[in-house]
């Protein structure tokens, strides 16, 4: 675990979601005070004049690729990347070798975060053995275990099998946990290679359907309203599946929903140059998509933000199209394209990113403690956000061990200043440290 010790911060003249200045006391890990003209001795202090301050946020879907596919991730380096995008918190997708589907291996990441030091790392464990889609996996064991696991998917494969699901949700129920699913149908999906639309007919590529994503949440959320259970929805990608959400809350289903940054702000008319990096699963849909989407976060339909952090080795995305993987990273830039496509359009304020970002997820993965609000008596965990700045985006802007955004050289609003994980500092003007707490 980490040894870096809470530190007393005067954080000055930051606009706590972007409201009126004031100053913050950080003294023992938590909020002491805030207001005009605090002082103390002995204290870092912060100026942070313009700056915007957040909860720290909470992603609920991230691959740290440990234990097994080091090459592209690990905990350590995807803990510095989520850092560096603001984050305090993010729950590890289960795809790794082994998969997390046992207590013994949802134990290990979750130590392995600890020792890291930089986020709080939480296990989500997979549904299925595997991932397989054949058998559960052990649930249980996982809630009862020290992770405590909550949230669990096959992320990555959807649970198609009815019946699995059904037993899934019905499972889960006892300990108050949720089923998250990637919605993709196999059978509708079969060599695809990118949104079928007008764009995929003239390039000749196989199109993958909206409906394919969008037949599996409709029968999940009657599903999820038959036993009375919790369904999540992975990063939602259609303007029909925010319909179908949208007419599920209203029939009271306890359903919820999350959209990627990319999903908000890119489209299937970057796939003509053939580039990678801009293959995703769900793939990059159309205008009209996309703003549905936005939509949908800002009335609320969609309840979160989610990067589906991605990391992939040089390799697999330097080939041609239909070889490639799927998947972006996402941590570093998420705040920034949020920023442009939701709060600089006027559909979200400062306080809408808070609950997106940072309240809704950690309640969706009923983590207490985190997602916190930025005020006295709270884990000073949080991020100061400066969003005058207008940049294109780097490689020296990605700290983890992955090179594969598609923000690469787009111009993005805003920085990140520093982040403190309850009174520990991660990032410090704008740099991730050495270690948790090590400031010069």
């Amino acid at each position: 675990m980490s040894h870096a010790t809470p530190q007393t911060i005067l954080v000055r003249g930051a606009r706590i979601e972007g409201r009126d200045a004031t100053d913050l006391l950080v003294r023992d890990g938590v909020i002491a005070e805030t207001g005009a003209g605090l002082s103390q001795a002995g204290a870092t202090v912060v100026d942070a004049d313009g700056l915007v301050a957040l909860p720290g946020l909470v992603d609920l879907h991230v691959h740290l690729r440990e234990p097994g596919y080091e090459a592209s991730e690990t905990v350590l380096t995807g803990s510095r990347a989520a850092s560096a995008g603001g984050f305090t918190t993010v729950f590890a997708m289960p795809n790794t070798s082994p998969v997390a589907d046992t207590a013994g291996v949802v134990e290990q990441e979750l130590a392995l975060g600890e020792a890291a030091g930089y986020v709080h790392v939480q296990p989500i464990g997979a549904v299925t053995v595997g991932q397989k889609g054949e058998r559960l996996a052990e649930l249980g064991a996982m809630a009862e275990s020290r992770a405590r696991v909550r949230v669990f998917s096959d992320d990555g494969f959807c649970v198609f099998d009815p019946l699995i699901m059904r037993r899934a949700l019905e499972y889960v129920k006892a300990f108050d946990g949720v089923v998250a699913q990637h919605a993709q149908d196999p059978r509708l999906t079969e060599g695809a290679q990118m949104n079928e639309g007008a764009v995929s007919a003239e390039l000749g590529l196989t199109g993958w359907p909206a409906v394919a994503e969008e037949s599996i949440i409709a029968r999940d959320v009657l599903l999820a309203e038959h036993v009375g259970s919790r369904l999540h929805v992975c990063h939602l990608s259609t303007a029909g599946s925010v319909d179908i959400i949208r007419w599920a809350k209203k029939r009271g289903v306890n359903v919820t929903a999350e959209v990627t940054p990319h999903h908000l702000l890119l489209t299937d008319e970057l796939v003509r140059d053939y580039d990678a990096r801009f293959k995703v699963n769900p793939p990059l849909r159309r205008e009209e998509d996309v703003l549905a989407v936005r939509e949908g976060l800002a009335d609320g339909t969609i309840d979160i933000v989610a990067t589906d952090h991605a990391p992939h080795p040089a390799e697999a995305k330097a080939c041609e199209w239909a070889a490639a993987a799927n998947g972006m990273v996402g941590l570093e830039s998420a705040l920034r394209v949020v920023q442009q496509a939701m709060v600089d359009t006027g559909l979200l304020t400062w306080a809408d990113v808070a609950r997106v970002m940072s309240a809704a997820p950690a309640r969706i993965g009923r983590l207490d403690g985190h997602g916190t609000p930025v005020a006295v008596g709270q884990p000073a965990s949080f991020t100061l956000y400066d969003p005058r700045p207008s940049r294109p985006f780097a490689l020296e802007d990605l700290r983890g061990r992955s090179k594969n955004s598609p923000y690469l050289g787009r111009e993005l609003p805003g920085e990140v200043r520093w982040t403190v994980r309850r009174g520990i500092p991660t990032v410090a003007d704008g740099a991730v440290l050495d270690a948790p707490g090590a400031l010069a």
